[in-house]
């Protein structure tokens, strides 16, 4: 898929090491506390999986898909993305982009589980304005690389739900945005689900 760039992969593959990295004693807040908890659970998850054969990648796949859509706002994450376009589709029209999105992500993230080797991270400020937070951070891997990663949050009910992930100052939003209006802009909205659906079924047959 063309529009899928090196930098929306640089920004997904960052976005989940900040899910899979131990946690190093740092600022802590109710955004920070709650993204730190299923840093936590991803870790565990991991560690269990890496120590028991019997666990299948399928199954820790699921398990981590799991905890990952109890903290990310997919929905709000694939509105964003779509920008101004999103407006111009039907209510089943923007169910089927979010499914399509969210699964876009899930396959990305997916390739990336197997590269965690213990990186550090350190949580070193959080912002609040009313309902929104922005949690910044900055992850140390074993070669002594430092990149920085920052989530925005919206609070819904009682809980924080990341709908943008920030990392060396790339949106993944923005980046995802950029290229699938480019896609619309040179083709067609039409255009655009074909190729994420051709993308699906592929990873699909690939599967089976």
């Amino acid at each position: 898929m063309t529009y899928v760039k090196s930098h929306s992969h640089l920004v997904v593959s960052f976005s989940l090491l900040l899910l899979l990295t131990t946690p190093l004693p740092s600022f802590a807040g109710a955004p920070t506390d709650q993204i730190k908890g299923t840093v936590d659970k991803a870790i565990v998850l991991l560690k269990e999986s890496r120590s028991n054969p019997a666990i299948k990648l399928d199954d820790r796949r699921n398990q981590l898909k799991q905890i990952l859509f109890n903290r990310f706002d997919f929905s709000e994450m694939a509105k964003r993305a779509l920008g101004a376009h999103w407006r111009r589709r039907t209510a089943e029209e923007q169910q089927e982009f979010v499914g399509l999105f969210t699964d876009l992500l899930e396959r990305q993230y997916a390739g990336i589980i197997e590269s965690y080797s213990d990186e550090k991270i350190v949580y070193t400020s959080e912002r609040t304005d009313g309902t929104f937070a922005e949690v910044n951070s900055k992850v140390f891997t074993a070669k002594g690389q430092e990149y920085s990663i920052n989530y925005k949050a919206q609070l819904v009910g009682h809980d924080w739900k990341v709908y943008d992930v920030i990392a060396e100052d790339i949106s993944m939003v923005n980046n995802f945005r950029s290229q699938f209006s480019r896609v619309i802009s040179n083709s067609s909205y039409e255009e655009l689900l074909r190729r994420l659906k051709e993308k699906q079924a592929n990873v699909i047959s690939v599967r089976n």
